[in-house]
């Protein structure tokens, strides 16, 4: 029998926010997260792209000064993101059996700052110098063991990478993982923290950033014809799941439903999208199927919408694929305008949002849409808009590099 998969917990830190509400309120208030980069090595380096979308509050405000020693950044995202969900799901001090809370998180790089930090130690002091945790806390699964360790978690704790879709497939796993009886409970999402020169500079390399540097804010710009790459984030985004019986059990407040999710590969190139969007289209397709419902079911849909000129294109044709003309009816919402883009923490921050889409009846709006390219004929969201009475499902779409496509689909509560 299919169980029905509830959200009760929601945490986040990110360019936006500290918290899960903050950064919502920021996103409905038309905020942008990005700003020129104040760090010596922008002018040292001599990078292309001087801005990025910082968190707004940094780890080391928020966790202990062992934490912040022994963690890598994405690790601390990760922590604090995970710690203010299971409280929000009103789990803290609560007698869950730990042996029935699982992990499923995720991260598209994992500890980049540690490995370069350690290699740079290594050549100017020696190996002598390197510390003894840089592999512990280097590794991708490390903010899953983070979040696992420091909740009791030990149904089991998984890590998925697949660039920037890795979130999201960590969330349609977690939905799997409930169905299965794996556990009752389950910490979902993911984590970034590559605001580092070296992925500047090598996604500068090819292309992929916006170049904006004279106007960081407007730089991630979906949908407009004058887009020119998107913009690098970071932070992190957890999602408390649980099976109804359980959360109805403990008298849990729910946010929605998690309906389904559905993941593909396009088996097409190493960074490109397939330019039809086929197997993007195949995720939504897989995500409403496992939901028990149709493309006339869906209200709303956050997309994956990088500001990149070749990716937006493919994810419309993959939604005119699904949805047909209809789709251009359907109210979108391209919030990475707002957050830039997460990598692997991006799908998890953007399933949030659509929680709280549905949870509030109101779609977030998509900032710095000046002139909307005319072959992306979306209904794109630009002020805050009610979505309405009546049951509600909405989609949200991660695409990563290696053709990587996951979607998950909420149904209101």
């Amino acid at each position: 029998m299919t169980k029905k998969i509830v959200v009760t917990g929601l945490g986040a830190t990110s360019p936006l926010g500290g918290t899960a509400p903050e950064s919502w309120a920021a996103l409905l208030a038309g905020e942008s997260g990005v700003a020129s980069l104040q760090q010596d090595w922008v002018k040292e380096l001599d990078l292309p792209v001087t801005f990025a979308a910082q968190a707004k509050v940094r780890p080391e405000d928020v966790l202990s000064r062992q934490e912040t020693k022994r963690l890598d950044p994405s690790s601390q995202f990760a922590l604090i993101s995970a710690r203010e969900a299971w409280a929000d799901a009103g789990l803290e001090g609560s007698d869950v059996d730990p042996d029935r809370v699982g992990v499923d998180y995720s991260t598209g790089i994992g500890g980049l700052w540690t490995l370069l930090d350690a290699w740079d130690t290594l050549k100017e002091k020696g190996p002598r110098r390197v510390l003894p945790m840089t592999i512990p806390m280097l590794m991708p699964n490390a903010a899953a063991a983070a979040v696992s360790m420091n909740l009791k978690a030990r149904a089991y704790a998984r890590t998925d990478v697949s660039a920037c879709a890795s979130s999201t497939e960590a969330i349609a796993n977690a939905y799997d993982h409930l169905q299965k009886g794996y556990a009752d409970v389950v910490v979902a999402g993911g984590t970034e923290a590559v605001v580092h020169p070296l992925p500047i500079a090598s996604f500068a390399a090819m292309q992929a950033l916006s170049k904006r540097n004279d106007d960081p804010a407007t730089a991630s710009r979906p949908y407009d014809i004058s887009r020119d790459g998107f913009v690098l984030g970071e932070g992190a985004g957890s999602i408390v799941l649980e099976t109804e019986e359980h959360a109805l059990a403990r008298g849990a407040r729910i946010y929605a439903e998690l309906a389904g999710g559905g993941v593909t590969s396009d088996s097409y190139h190493i960074t490109a999208p397939d330019p039809e969007g086929s197997g993007a289209a195949r995720a939504v397709y897989a995500a409403l199927g496992q939901a028990g419902a149709t493309p006339d079911d869906v209200a709303h849909i956050n997309a994956h919408a990088t500001s990149t000129p070749v990716g937006d294109i493919a994810e419309y044709k993959a939604l005119l694929a699904v949805f047909g003309d209809r789709v251009h009816s359907i109210p979108v919402s391209a919030t990475k305008a707002a957050t830039g883009h997460l990598l692997g923490g991006t799908g998890a921050l953007e399933a949030i949002f659509t929680i709280l889409a549905l949870h509030n009846r109101l779609a977030p709006p998509t900032i710095n849409l000046t002139s909307q390219d005319p072959e992306i004929l979306l209904d794109v969201v630009t002020s805050p808009r009610p979505l309405g009475d009546g049951p509600l499902l909405a989609i949200s779409n991660s695409f990563g590099f290696g053709g990587h496509n996951s979607v998950v689909a909420f149904r209101s509560y």
